[in-house]
């Protein structure tokens, strides 16, 4: 809320991310906005490709068109890219997921009435970087079967003195590291969007609706909070989509690295 009883502004707070149960209250099935937004994605999701791939033409439509463009970039800009042809299909599918699914998460941030990512609770992030961090250790294994954690722990062509230091900055490099600043380079963004969305648009209600009534100059500078939310929002659908390739590239980037033979 913009303001309250006393007729101050109060800006954003993190109970933002906290909303009240809708569904399903006092059970294990519990659902906020932000988990009912997480499945409305998943069903865009499933609907725009369904609706997309059910009638494939040879010359495609203009909806045929935007969904074999979507697919085509990631992958060809992003898997067979970082990891040629053969590597690049056999991981196509999780990557083309992880693409998508962070997208339209991401997306749902500046859609009217829904206003808050799904990336930005830590549930969905952690679970994708967790799924990718899994990926990256089965591909080393079945790369190198027996030499995946050995190479990546303990490099080859380091003196032995040195793995002392070397072995735990590689452990929590490789193994922790990863999966972390995935979940919170995703989280923090999405995050701090919404914040910055949600003080620029209240402020605007408070300078017109509130303010205003005392003296008509602050409706001036709701305009300017106004101007600065509707840029900032074309700002934030740039971010969403740049923070899906990004975790997509750096999925497919800890991939290659255990895949490539020095492993």
């Amino acid at each position: 809320m913009a303001t309250s009883d006393d007729g101050g502004f109060h800006g954003p707070s993190i109970e933002e991310f906290f909303p009240e149960v809708i569904f399903f209250a006092g059970t294990p099935f519990e659902m906020n906005r932000i988990i009912l937004i997480r499945f409305l994605a998943v069903l865009a999701i499933v609907l725009i490709f369904w609706i997309g791939t059910r009638r494939m033409k040879v010359v495609p439509g203009r909806f045929q068109s935007i969904v074999e463009m979507g697919l085509d970039f990631a992958r060809v800009n992003i898997a067979e890219d970082l990891l040629g042809k053969k590597d690049g299909r056999r991981f196509l599918p999780l990557i083309t997921t992880i693409f998508f699914m962070v997208l339209f998460m991401n997306i749902t941030g500046i859609i009217p009435f829904l206003n808050i990512a799904g990336t930005s609770v830590i549930g969905v992030p952690l679970v994708l970087a967790l799924v990718a961090w899994a990926a990256f250790i089965y591909a080393g294994i079945k790369k190198h079967p027996g030499a995946f954690f050995k190479n990546a722990l303990f490099p080859p062509g380091v003196p032995k003195a040195l793995y002392i230091i070397v072995t735990p900055i590689e452990l929590v490099s490789t193994f922790v590291l990863r999966p972390v600043t995935l979940t919170l380079r995703l989280l923090m963004n999405m995050v701090v969007g919404h914040l910055l969305l949600v003080l620029f648009f209240s402020a605007t209600q408070f300078f017109f609706f509130t303010a205003s009534q005392t003296n008509f100059f602050y409706s001036l500078f709701g305009v300017g909070t106004l101007a600065f939310g509707f840029v900032f929002t074309l700002f934030e659908v740039l971010v969403a989509v740049l923070q899906a390739y990004v975790f997509a590239l750096l999925t497919t980037v800890y991939i290659q690295l255990a895949l490539a033979e020095e492993h």
